[in-house]
C-alpha cells in the first residue's frame, strides 16, 4: 500500500541517500546461513517449490529478504545496535523463539526439562499454565532457547515465513521506528519508507537472471516494486507464477484452485468415458510399470530388462520371469506376499552395471548394453550406434527395433473404496491380463488417429530434439528423436486432454509444465522400505533414460495439476520480460542477481523438454515471450564468450542502475580462473566492489557428494566513481591497509557481540572472503594500473596459464586475511612462520573441535592457504562431516622430502611424535629423532612445546589418548637437558 503524503510525513526524501547500506559494514552471516539452511531442508515444503521442482537453482527466499533489508537499512555509528535491529526484522533475534516454537508442552518439556514449570504443568500429562498469558509464555520459552546454540534451535521451531507477520514481529515496531526515524507497522511499509529516504521512491529491484523466480516475489513481497526478466521462457513462466499464483490474493488463489480443480475433472470425465484405467469390476488403475525389452545376442531370446524385480518391499512383492522355451521370451508373473529370501533373491534384476543377464544366459560376464545397441566410433571420431532414430509420426517401437517397450505390472485401486470417496483407497499390483493389453491397445490406437491434429494444433510436442551436453543421452540410448516419444502414449493422451481443456489459462500452462515433469517415460520407478514411488523426471538436472520406469494413470497423476501451493500475497508490483540480461532498458535502485556461472546447469537445453510442449498457441501474457531456447544467446561456457557476454549483462545493468544503487551478485563456484573472470566482468562493467559475504546454502545429498559448493559468495557492488590510476607496488599497500582495517573491523565487532550476547557474527570464512573483498575493493577503484586500461585489460583473452596481475594481487590480499585467522592457542608470530599446508592442518583441528566440519569449510580453507592438494591429511570426505587424519592414523607416511607437510614440516613432525609416543616408543627415542630431523632443534623446541599443548587440547575431546600422548611429548620437551 503506497503511503499518502500524511502518512510520510517525517520521512523526509534521499535524506538516507549518501549514507552506507548496513550490508555493506555488517551482516550476521552465521544465523543467515542457519535460516537458508532451514527452509532448504523444508524440500518440497518451500513456499515455490509446488509451482515446479524442475528448477534446481532457487536461492532460499530468506537469503533475498536478509539481502534486500539490509541493503536498505542505514549503516550507523552503531553498527551492534543496527544488526540487532535487522535480526528482529528478519525474525532471528532471540525473543522471536518463543513465537517460532512449534511444539506444545509435552515437547517443550522434553527439550527444555530444567525449564518446564516455568510454563507448563504435569498432571500426569504437560499442560500450558493458566495463569500465564500466551505472551508471557512466549517470553519464558524464548529465554530456554537462549542456552542453546543457534542452528540446533532451528530444528524445533517454525522458519520465519510459515508465521503471519503481525505475530513474528508483534511489540518490534517502537524499537525498529526509534532507530531508523521511520513510522511504520509491516515490512512492506518500512520497505516503503527506507526507499523514499534512500531513493526518492518506493524501492525498485531489478533480476535479469530471474530463472524460477524467488528472487522477484521475495522482493516484491516485502514491498519493492520488481522488474523480472529472464532469456527463458520457461523462467518468465515460473516467474510469473510466483507473482500471480502464490503471490495473487486470497481471493484470486481460491479461484485459482477451484480452476485447476475443475480442468482436471474434466480431463478426468474423457479417461474414465473411454474405459482405459478401468477394469471389469471398476478398480482403477493407479500405477503402470514398463520395462525395456530386447533380444539376447547369444541365446536369441527376448529378455526384459530391469535393475530389479522388486517391486514392493513393504508387502513383498516382486515379479517373476517364467521362461516360455516355445516363444523364446519370458512371462512376467507378479507374486504378493513372498518370502524375505524371495525379496531378497528378486532385488538383481537383468541388467546390471550396463550389462544383461538372463535364466537362459550362460555367462557370468552377462551382454554389454553397449554390444546390443551396436555402439561404435567412426572414422571422424565421432560416436554411434545401431539404434534407429523414430519417426515424428510414432509414439512406440518398430516390431524390428533394438528396444521394445513392454507394460509388466499395474498397481490398481480399490474400487469400494473409490466409491467410498477414500483419500487413501487400497491398492495391490497385479500381473497384466489379455483384457490389460486390449485396454493398452486401445490407448496406442487412440494417439496414433489423433496425434497429427494434436500435433498440428501444438497440444503435442512435434519439436525435433537438438543435441547438446544433456539433450543428446535419449537420442543416444534409445533413439528418441522427438520431444514427445519420452513419453508414453498413454502420458501422451492425458497431456494432450490437459492442453485442450487448459488452452487459453496461463495457470494451466504453469500447472502443465509441472504435470510432464513428473510424467514421462524418464520417471524412475523405485522401491523403498516405507513405499514404492516415482520420482519426478528432473529429480536432477539431466535426461536419464530408465530401463524400467513408472507410468501413473491419470486418477493418480492429476494431483500435479490440482496443487496449487499456499497462498503468500506480494506486497509490491511486479513487471516480467523475456529479454536476454544485456536487454535491460528500465531503471531500478537494486540489482539482486543470481547469474549462470561457467559451469552451470544448461537450463537453456533441458528446459526445451517443456518448450517443445507449451510453445503453440500459449495464452496471455505467454504470447508475448519467444517460446524458444535461444541457445546462441544464452550466456554459458567459460573464458573469453561467458566473460565478454557477463560484461555486455552486468554493463547494462550499471547504467540503468541510481547512482546511489546497489548490486548484490549471488555467486557460487570454487574454480580460481572464474573468479578471476568476475573481478574482470566488474571492472569491465563499471562496477567496484565493496564487500563479499559467504553464506551456506547448498543442503548435501548422495546426488551431490564429491566436489560440489556448499556456499553462495554475496557480491556486494557500487558504481565505480571517478578514474582513478595507481601502480603496483603502491597498491599493494593500500590492499594490506584495507585488508587489516576490514578484519580488524569485523574483529572488534565479533568481540562486542560476544561480550554483549556471548556470539559472533563473523566465522573465520566471512575473514577469508573479507581479504578478497578488500583486495576488489581497492582495485576496482582503479581505471588505470601500471599505465594499463583496466576496463580494456578485462576484456582481453586470457592466454593459456597466464597469471594475471589481478590473480597475483588478490592471492596476496587472501594470504593477508590469513594472517588474522590464527587458531585459539596458537601465537600470531608462530602462525605467520608455518607454510600453507601446515596452516590448514592445524586451522581444521581448531574447526573439527568447535563439531562436525563441513567439507566446504575444508575446501575454502585450502583455497586461502593455497593448499593444492590435502588428501593425504583427510580421514573422511564426507560433506558434512569431513575430517583430518590424526598423528595415529598418519603414523609414519606421508614423510617425503621437499612436500610442504612432509619430514621438512615442524607440524608433521611433531604429528609423528605424538604418534611414536602414544604406540609406546620410548620418549627418549623419540626426542632423539626429533633432534636428528630437526635442524635448529634447540631453537624449534619452544614451537614444539607449543604445538604439542595445542593438539593436546584440540583432541582432548575427540582423540583422548592422542592427547595424552601430546601431553607427554610436551613436557618431555620441555624438561629435556640439552
Amino acid at each position: 500500500m503506497t503511503l499518502t503524503a500524511n502518512e510520510a510525513s517525517e520521512v523526509v526524501p534521499f535524506s538516507l541517500r549518501d549514507e552506507p547500506s548496513l550490508i555493506e559494514k555488517a551482516w550476521p552471516t552465521a544465523k543467515i546461513s542457519a535460516e537458508t539452511q532451514k527452509e532448504r531442508k523444508a524440500v518440497q515444503g518451500q513456499t515455490l517449490t509446488g509451482l515446479g521442482s524442475y528448477w534446481k537453482g532457487r536461492k532460499p527466499l530468506i537469503l533475498t529478504r536478509a539481502c534486500v533489508l539490509a541493503t536498505l537499512l542505514p549503516a550507523t555509528e552503531d553498527l551492534e545496535r543496527d544488526v540487532e535491529i535487522f535480526e528482529k526484522l528478519m525474525g532471528m533475534s532471540d525473543e522471536t523463539f518463543g513465537r517460532r516454537f512449534e511444539g506444545g508442552p509435552t515437547a517443550f518439556a522434553k527439550l527444555f526439562p530444567e525449564h518446564a514449570h516455568e510454563v507448563a504443568d504435569d498432571t500426569g500429562r504437560w499442560n500450558w499454565r493458566d495463569d500465564l498469558d500466551p505472551r508471557e509464555r512466549q517470553k519464558r520459552i524464548a529465554r530456554a532457547f537462549m542456552d542453546m546454540p543457534y542452528a540446533e534451535r532451528l530444528a524445533h521451531v517454525k522458519r520465519p515465513e510459515e508465521l503471519a507477520e503481525r505475530d513474528l514481529l508483534s511489540g518490534i515496531w517502537q524499537e525498529v521506528n526509534d532507530h531508523l526515524g521511520t513510522n511504520a507497522r509491516s515490512i512492506p511499509e518500512l520497505v516503503e519508507q527506507l526507499g523514499i529516504m534512500r531513493f526518492g521512491r518506493r524501492p525498485l529491484l531489478a533480476d535479469t537472471f530471474s530463472g524460477s523466480g524467488s528472487i522477484p516475489f521475495e522482493a516484491a513481497r516485502v514491498g519493492c516494486d520488481v522488474l523480472a526478466s529472464d532469456l527463458n521462457p520457461v523462467a518468465c513462466m515460473l516467474s510469473w507464477a510466483s507473482f500471480n499464483i502464490v503471490g495473487a490474493t486470497p481471493e484470486r488463489h481460491g479461484q485459482i484452485e477451484r480452476e485447476m480443480q475443475d480442468i482436471a475433472d474434466r480431463v478426468d470425465r474423457k479417461i474414465s468415458d473411454l474405459g482405459i484405467e478401468h477394469d471389469e469390476k471398476g478398480n482403477r488403475a493407479k500405477l503402470y510399470l514398463y520395462c525395456i525389452e530386447t533380444m539376447c545376442p547369444r541365446t536369441g531370446w527376448m529378455v526384459p530388462l530391469s535393475p530389479t524385480w522388486m517391486i514392493s518391499k513393504k508387502r513383498n512383492t516382486i515379479a517373476r520371469l517364467v521362461p516360455d522355451h516355445a516363444n523364446k521370451r519370458y512371462d512376467i508373473e507378479i507374486l504378493n506376499g513372498v518370502t524375505d529370501a524371495e525379496v531378497k533373491a528378486a532385488e538383481t534384476g537383468t541388467i546390471q552395471s550396463g550389462r544383461m543377464f538372463h535364466p537362459m544366459l550362460n555367462d557370468e560376464l552377462g551382454v554389454s548394453i553397449k554390444e546390443i545397441r551396436g555402439d561404435y566410433r567412426g572414422e571422424d571420431g565421432a560416436n554411434g550406434n545401431a539404434l534407429r532414430l523414430w519417426e515424428e509420426n510414432e509414439v512406440i517401437p518398430r516390431p524390428d527395433d533394438i528396444f521394445q517397450e513392454r507394460l509388466y505390472a499395474i498397481q490398481w485401486m480399490d474400487a469400494k473404496d473409490l466409491k467410498k470417496g477414500k483419500a487413501n483407497p487400497r491398492t495391490w499390483f497385479a500381473t497384466v491380463t489379455a483384457k490389460d493389453l486390449v485396454r493398452e491397445k486401445e490407448v496406442i490406437d487412440y494417439v496414433a488417429e489423433n496425434l497429427a491434429a494434436w500435433q498440428q494444433v501444438g497440444f503435442v510436442s512435434d519439436m525435433q530434439i537438438e543435441h547438446g551436453n544433456n539433450n543428446s543421452q535419449p537420442i543416444r540410448e534409445r533413439g528418441w528423436a522427438y520431444w514427445h516419444q519420452l513419453f508414453s502414449p498413454r502420458q501422451i493422451m492425458f497431456i494432450a486432454m490437459t492442453r485442450s481443456e487448459a488452452k487459453n489459462s496461463p495457470e494451466g500452462h504453469v500447472f502443465t509444465a509441472k504435470f510432464i515433469d513428473w510424467n514421462s517415460k524418464l520417471c524412475r520407478y523405485g522401491t523403498g522400505a516405507a513405499r514404492e514411488s516415482v520420482a519426478q523426471t528432473f529429480y536432477n538436472q539431466a535426461l536419464n533414460t530408465f530401463p524400467n520406469y513408472g507410468v501413473r494413470s491419470f486418477g493418480f497423476a492429476r494431483t500435479y495439476l490440482e496443487d496449487v501451493p499456499g497462498c503468500a500475497p506480494v506486497g509490491g508490483s511486479g513487471n516480467i520480460s523475456n529479454v536476454a540480461a544485456a536487454g535491460v532498458s528500465q531503471s531500478a535502485d537494486i540489482y539482486l542477481t543470481d547469474p549462470p556461472y561457467a559451469d552451470a546447469v544448461n537450463y537453456d537445453e533441458i528446459t526445451e523438454f517443456f518448450i517443445a510442449w507449451l510453445r503453440k498457441d500459449p495464452p496471455e501474457p505467454f504470447n508475448d515471450w519467444i517460446w524458444d531456447s535461444r541457445r546462441s544467446l544464452a550466456i554459458k561456457g567459460e573464458g573469453q564468450p561467458f566473460k565478454v557476454a557477463m560484461i555486455d549483462a552486468y554493463e547494462a545493468m550499471t547504467e540503468q542502475m541510481s547512482d546511489n544503487g546497489l548490486q548484490i551478485v549471488q555467486f557460487t563456484h570454487q574454480d580460481a580462473k572464474t573468479w578471476s573472470d568476475m573481478a574482470q566482468i566488474f571492472w569491465g562493467a563499471g562496477l567496484q566492489v565493496v564487500q563479499d559475504w559467504y553464506v551456506s546454502t547448498e543442503t548435501m545429498t548422495e546426488l551431490k557428494k564429491g566436489g560440489y559448493v556448499q556456499g553462495t559468495h554475496m557480491i556486494v557492488l557500487k558504481k565505480r566513481q571517478g578514474a582513478q590510476s595507481g601502480y603496483t607496488d603502491e597498491i599493494v599497500h593500500e590492499i594490506r591497509d584495507e585488508v587489516e582495517r576490514q578484519i580488524k573491523d569485523m574483529i572488534g565487532l565479533n568481540d562486542q557481540m560476544d561480550a554483549a550476547r556471548g556470539e559472533n557474527i563473523f566465522n573465520d570464512a566471512d575473514l577469508q572472503m573479507a581479504g578478497y573483498a578488500a583486495a576488489l575493493r581497492v582495485l576496482t577503484a582503479y581505471t588505470k594500473i601500471d599505465g594499463n586500461d583496466m576496463t580494456r585489460e578485462a576484456l582481453r583473452p586470457r592466454k593459456k596459464g597466464e597469471k594475471t596481475l589481478v590473480d597475483e594481487l588478490t592471492e596476496f590480499a587472501v594470504q593477508t586475511a590469513n594472517e588474522f585467522l590464527v587458531p585459539e592457542g596458537l601465537e600470531r608470530e608462530l602462525w605467520l612462520d608455518f607454510n600453507g599446508s601446515e596452516r590448514f592442518y592445524l586451522k581444521m583441528m581448531d574447526v573439527e573441535e568447535a563439531g562436525e566440519a563441513k567439507l566446504d569449510q575444508f575446501q575454502n580453507f585450502a583455497k586461502a592457504f593455497r593448499v593444492g592438494d590435502y588428501d593425504d591429511m583427510m580421514a573422511s570426505n564426507s560433506p558434512n562431516d569431513a575430517k583430518l587424519k590424526t598423528g595415529t592414523k598418519l603414523g609414519k607416511t606421508s614423510m617425503a622430502e621437499g612436500v610442504p607437510f612432509g619430514r621438512d614440516s615442524i607440524v608433521r613432525l611433531t604429528l609423528r611424535g605424538i604418534w611414536r609416543v602414544g604406540k609406546e616408543d620410548e620418549v627418549e627415542d623419540v626426542l632423539e629423532e626429533l633432534r636428528d630431523l630437526i635442524p635448529d632443534y634447540v631453537r624449534k623446541r619452544d614451537v614444539l612445546v607449543q604445538l604439542c599443548a595445542y593438539m593436546a587440547s584440540k583432541r582432548g575431546e575427540s582423540e583422548p589418548e592422542e592427547a595424552s600422548a601430546a601431553r607427554i611429548l610436551g613436557t618431555a620437551i620441555q624438561t629435556e637437558r640439552i
